[in-house]
């Protein structure tokens, strides 16, 4: 599940403050972010929890999901993760 390319969407809280991102490997990118070694966005508002994961068939197919999502208005996104994660668990306590 790890090593695929995904769009996710990381929450600081439910309703909170949301990050966009991409990545071939999930896993990693999600320590990456909590651990503190991506300075910037996320860890200046403490956004880490992952509310979203699509996986996508290869990265340029993700990269584009990415900007597809990016431009959508806060409705939208937060329609798109309570469509699959309504409680807005945090899921990486299931990969």
């Amino acid at each position: 599940m790890d090593k695929h390319p995904c769009v996710y969407i990381l929450a600081s809280r439910k309703h909170g403050t949301l990050y966009i991102g991409v990545t071939s490997n999930i896993l990693q990118r999600l320590e990456a972010h909590r651990s503190g070694a991506v300075p910037g966005f996320t860890s200046k508002y403490g956004v880490y929890r992952p509310v979203y994961v699509e996986f996508l068939e290869t990265m340029d197919s993700a990269i584009t999901r990415e900007k597809q999502i990016k431009k959508w208005n806060r409705a939208w996104k937060i329609r798109l993760i309570e469509r699959l994660n309504p409680a807005w668990r945090d899921l990486a306590e299931e990969m």
